[in-house]
C-alpha cells in the first residue's frame, strides 16, 4: 500500500490503524491521526482469469479533487468514474499540494472555499512550484460569484465549474482540458520537494503577491495566509533565501523599481513614489537619497546628462 493516493486497494484490506469509507468501488482511506485528510484512493479491480481477488496496479491519475465537502467530491466522484477516469483526492489544501506533487494529475479540481488554506493559496502555490505550474487548475464555485472567477483566472485557472454541479456542465469542462495523455512512457512521479525547494515555492508565491501589490501590501499574517504559510515561516524562508525578512526584501524591491522608473523612463517623479506606496512624496525623496545619495530630480538628471554625453561621443567621426 502506498500512501501517495497512486494504487489500487482492495475492499476489506487490513489498513493497520487507518479508517476507510467504501463509495461505488472506490475507498477513501484516512490516517487516524489526520481525521479530515484523505491521503490514499484507490478503485478495486478484479484480476479476470485468477484466484486472486485483485491486484494492487499503479495508475496514471487524471483527476485531483481538493474539496473539504464529502458530498461534492462523491457528486464528482460518480462523474468522474463513470467516464472511466482514475480520481485522487484530498479533504483539505495542504493535503492537495501534497498529492499535486506526488501523483502529477493531468488535471486538478480546485475548490475555492475551504477552511484553512483556501483554493486560491492552493493555486498561488501550483503556480509557483516547478513541478505543478503546469498542471491545469479548474476552481469549483459558487456559480454567480463573479469576484471570485476574476480572482482565479488572475491567478492562472484555466476555468470554472459552478456550484451545485450539473453533470454535463462538468463533463464538458474536464473534457476540454483533459487532452489524451502523450503515448510515451510513463515518468516515475518527481520525489517530495526538500524544505529549501518548498520554501523556494514559498518566497516565489509571496514575492509575486507583493509585486501586484506593491503600493498597498498585505500585511504579514495575511501574506502568508495567502501563500498557505504562517508568519514565522514565511520570514524565515525569505531569510534564507533573500538574506532579509519579507518587508526589508519588500522594501528593496520597491527602491530597484524606483530607481527604474527615474532612470529609464519619463514618468513624473510624484507619481513614482505613490505608485510604489511611499506614504508621502518627503518619504520616497528620502529613501532614494539615503539609497542613491542624490534626490530623485537630481538622479534622473544626472541620468539623462551621462547619456546625452555617451551619445553625441557615438556620434562624433
Amino acid at each position: 500500500m502506498s500512501s501517495n493516493g497512486g494504487y489500487f486497494v482492495p475492499p476489506g484490506a487490513n489498513f493497520r490503524g487507518r479508517t476507510g469509507i467504501i463509495h461505488r468501488g472506490t475507498i477513501f482511506i484516512r490516517y487516524r491521526t489526520y481525521p479530515r485528510a484523505c491521503i490514499d484512493i484507490g478503485v478495486w479491480r478484479p484480476l479476470v482469469g485468477s484466484r486472486s481477488r485483485g491486484i494492487l496496479t499503479a495508475v496514471t491519475t487524471d483527476l485531483l479533487l481538493i474539496d473539504d465537502s464529502l458530498t461534492d467530491l462523491r457528486l464528482l466522484m460518480d462523474m468522474a468514474t463513470a467516464q472511466h477516469l482514475h480520481v485522487a483526492v484530498a479533504f483539505d489544501g495542504a493535503k492537495g499540494l501534497q498529492q499535486a506533487v506526488l501523483q502529477q494529475p493531468r488535471l486538478i479540481l480546485l475548490d475555492v472555499r475551504m477552511p484553512g488554506m483556501d483554493g486560491f493559496a492552493v493555486c498561488r502555490r501550483l503556480k509557483a512550484d516547478p513541478a505543478t505550474r503546469q498542471i491545469p487548475v479548474i476552481f469549483l464555485t459558487v456559480a454567480d460569484d463573479l469576484e471570485e472567477r476574476l480572482r482565479g483566472f488572475a491567478l492562472g485557472a484555466v476555468d470554472y465549474i459552478g456550484k451545485p454541479f450539473h453533470e454535463e456542465e462538468v463533463l464538458a469542462r474536464v473534457g476540454v482540458h483533459l487532452r489524451p495523455p502523450a503515448k510515451t512512457s510513463a515518468a516515475p512521479a518527481p520525489p517530495p520537494p526538500e524544505s529549501s525547494e518548498r520554501d523556494a515555492v514559498l518566497v516565489e508565491a509571496a514575492q509575486a503577491v507583493l509585486a501586484e501589490r506593491i503600493a498597498d501590501p498585505p500585511n504579514l499574517e495575511d501574506l502568508a495566509h495567502l501563500v498557505g504559510s504562517n508568519r514565522r515561516r514565511l520570514n524565515e524562508a525569505f531569510q534564507t533565501h533573500c538574506g532579509q525578512p519579507v518587508f526589508a526584501w519588500l522594501r528593496e524591491e520597491r527602491l530597484r523599481r524606483a530607481h527604474h522608473l527615474i532612470c529609464r523612463t519619463e514618468t513624473p517623479i510624484s507619481s513614482i513614489g505613490e505608485h510604489l506606496g511611499f506614504s508621502t512624496a518627503a518619504n520616497f525623496a528620502r529613501a532614494i537619497h539615503d539609497r542613491f545619495g542624490l534626490a530623485p530630480r537630481d538622479l534622473r538628471r544626472r541620468v539623462v546628462t551621462a547619456r546625452s554625453r555617451e551619445e553625441r561621443t557615438e556620434g562624433e567621426p
